[in-house]
């Protein structure tokens, strides 16, 4: 009978004891302001991304609707990872119990409590991650136009520093944020880009010929930050991208930054409408002693998909790419991150550990370009040696998706304009023994050799497809012959494609598809027979 009532006596208690942590009062001050100051404050404030300050009680008070709704429908703060069995350090989404904060205090009238007890946030100089050690800026703005095609342009960061530095963070200021779609950070110890800086006459240069300009410019920090690409991310120092919250290396982690060096910063503009001017400033932080361990970015599909077979019908709703790598070491995961443009719908990387689990890494089944980031992980995740890493990448290129680039549809292929297509995930990685490193950056840099052999041969096999349409459209409009095809590889100029005229690689494709005769020679009707099938596949 005792029992029965003290079960009734706890069942009443229940509510109450839900409700004990939940205040009887919330009140911008005490419960609203440190939630905004934690997840909103950095980007929404004077000089950042966001298109209005969140700082003080009238700047909330005047949105709260708004911030209520785009916070409910998850839309803010941004966040993409869905995948809910890993843990992020830089994890910006509200809680429940914070939506239920906000809600609470909206229907109560949003009431103000001690405004005097705030205490905001203080970005040193307006830089997000505290003073920093060194500050650099463009020499000279440049003029980015309002309209045209992208401009790709690199700018060089003179450092002058008389000894080797180690950087656990690089954070970014445009001055023209509305315009810069991504930046990219390389290291030159070599000089080269600073002969090419300024020489057509504007700030910077155009293209990167300066990463290889000898062995002067590699790098011995390990494999770059960021936007790493397999075998030649030794190079980088980790990139830019609008909305991105930078974030300092965990621990003792740093990249190496060797004295006399500078730091180059291609950038990718897209015209906004208006011309702007651009002269960013960039903030570098340095860690007080070299790392005891170093990083190496891993790459799926490397170089941002360059030779994963990226060519997106007009319509194609589902189209894959994908890669894996097997690790050959023992290794912790700090962090990872995308790449995409516009079409993509989905990306996710998998790691399938030796005794059959299954971990989601990073899984985004929204994409969008304008809210790329890189995650660091709450702790490092220990991955041993016989991990598979998979990642896979959607892209939807039909007129069902409202941010395709094009109406109606056109066919999408790999490129570096916004409107084409990139697509990886990367995923950066530090063995837990220092000495397997070498044996874990030659198992990455087999991923994009491995990749470059099973693709180029497509590559060039599609632009030869592509070629043989045109010309095959011309002729039937009058305009051209088979002189194009014959002029690139027939060097003796006899009218025909003999075998040993052909690239050898491209051997079995081309002869197996045109030599019908299986002379080893292909000529003027089997070229045109040719010409016929691969417009048919096309379409």
């Amino acid at each position: 009978m005792k029992s029965r009532a003290l079960l009734t006596g706890l069942l009443l208690l229940l509510p109450a004891l839900a409700n004990a942590s939940e205040p009887a009062k919330v009140t911008f001050a005490e419960h609203i302001a440190p939630i905004v100051h934690a997840k909103c404050t950095m980007c929404h404030r004077k000089g950042q991304s966001g298109p209005f300050e969140l700082v003080t009680y009238e700047d909330v008070r005047e949105r709260a609707a708004t911030i209520q709704a785009v916070v409910h429908d998850n839309y803010m703060p941004p966040w993409k990872p869905v995948n809910k069995d890993i843990q992020f350090a830089n994890d910006r989404r509200l809680t429940p119990k914070e939506k239920s904060l906000l809600d609470r205090w909206v229907e109560s009238g949003m009431p103000a409590g001690d405004l005097a007890s705030i205490q905001p946030p203080k970005y040193p100089d307006g830089w997000s991650l505290g003073k920093p050690d060194l500050v650099v800026k463009m020499k000279d703005a440049f003029r980015v136009p309002a309209s045209g095609p992208d401009v790709y342009r690199s700018f060089v960061f003179r450092l002058d520093l008389k000894e080797d530095k180690w950087v656990k963070a690089i954070e970014l200021r445009p001055s023209a944020r509305s315009v810069v779609h991504h930046a990219l950070f390389f290291l030159d110890q070599s000089g080269s880009a600073r002969a090419q800086e300024g020489r057509d006459g504007q700030p910077g240069f155009r293209g990167m010929s300066f990463l290889s300009a000898g062995s002067g410019n590699r790098s011995r920090g390990g494999a770059g930050r960021g936007f790493s690409a397999g075998g030649f991310s030794a190079r980088g120092l980790g990139g830019y991208v609008p909305g991105a919250t930078p974030n300092k290396l965990p621990g003792d982690l740093a990249q190496l930054l060797p004295k006399g060096s500078d730091i180059v910063m291609q950038t990718h503009f897209h015209p906004s409408g208006k011309v702007e001017w651009e002269q960013t400033e960039m903030a570098i932080y340095f860690a007080d002693k070299p790392p005891s361990r170093q990083i190496v970015g891993v790459q799926l599909p490397p170089l941002f998909g360059r030779f994963a077979g990226l060519d997106v019908p007009a319509g194609e709703k589902n189209f894959k790419i994908s890669q894996s790598v097997i690790l050959p070491v023992d290794v912790e995961a700090i962090s990872i991150g995308g790449h995409a443009h516009y079409i993509c719908r989905e990306m996710e990387m998998m790691a399938t550990l030796p005794d059959g689990e299954k971990m989601t890494l990073m899984r985004i089944d929204d994409w969008d370009l304008d809210w790329q980031d890189r995650y660091q992980f709450a702790k490092p995740l220990s991955l041993p040696a016989g991990t598979t890493l998979y990642a896979e990448i959607i892209y939807d290129n039909s007129a069902d998706n409202p941010e395709n680039p094009y109406s109606p549809p056109q066919r999408i292929k790999w490129g570096r304009e916004s409107n084409d297509e990139m697509g990886s995930v990367t995923v950066q990685v530090i063995a837990k023994d220092e000495t397997d490193r070498p044996e874990l950056q030659r198992a990455v840099s087999k991923s994009l050799t491995d990749a470059v052999r099973k693709n180029l041969p497509d590559s060039i096999a599609n632009r030869l497809r592509d070629r043989l349409q045109s010309q095959s459209q011309s002729q039937s409009q009058g305009q051209g012959d088979n002189s194009t095809l014959l002029k690139r590889w027939d060097a003796n100029k006899d009218g025909k494609l003999q075998r040993s005229e052909v690239p050898r690689f491209l051997h079995k494709r081309i002869f197996d598809a045109a030599d019908a005769d299986g002379d080893d020679v292909i000529d003027a009707d089997e070229l045109q027979k040719a010409r016929q099938q691969l417009e048919g596949r096309r379409r």
